[in-house]
């Protein structure tokens, strides 16, 4: 069976718990902010994350393109955890669940939707809104 996955680096971790599991990845050369991908299979998981450029090859438009980069070096600035890759090198999941729980989530956890009447519900969406 083959699997092929972009942007997924939970899996980058199977091989270390499944017998028969594999990473491989494209050879890649950049140069500045473009990408070449070289068509050969390397062993292996990708050292990074080349997203910007592939969406930059994609067609995606130079101001989104330029406003990630920027967002992306404004996150890494603040936290180094707000960066794709942690100290040890390995991606942040992206799966994770946030430590702390939003009052608007909470608020639903202990709403039974089911109870309430067509007007409870109007004043739940707008009370919801208000703490989010």
């Amino acid at each position: 069976m083959t699997l092929f996955a972009t942007h997924y680096f939970e899996l980058t971790q199977l091989p270390e718990k499944m017998e028969g599991v594999a990473n491989v990845h494209l050879d890649a050369l950049e140069h500045g902010d473009t990408i070449a991908f070289m068509h050969s299979v390397q062993d292996g998981a990708a050292s990074k994350s080349y997203g910007l450029a592939v969406a930059a090859l994609a067609g995606v438009p130079k101001e989104v393109i330029k406003r990630a980069r920027q967002k992306l070096r404004e996150l890494e600035s603040i936290s180094p955890n707000a960066a794709a890759t942690q100290v040890d090198g390995t991606q942040m999941s992206l799966l994770s669940v946030p430590e702390e729980t939003s009052p608007a989530v909470e608020a639903l956890e202990n709403l039974d939707p089911d109870s309430l009447t067509p007007r409870q519900a109007l004043e739940w969406i707008y009370r919801l809104k208000s703490l989010v």
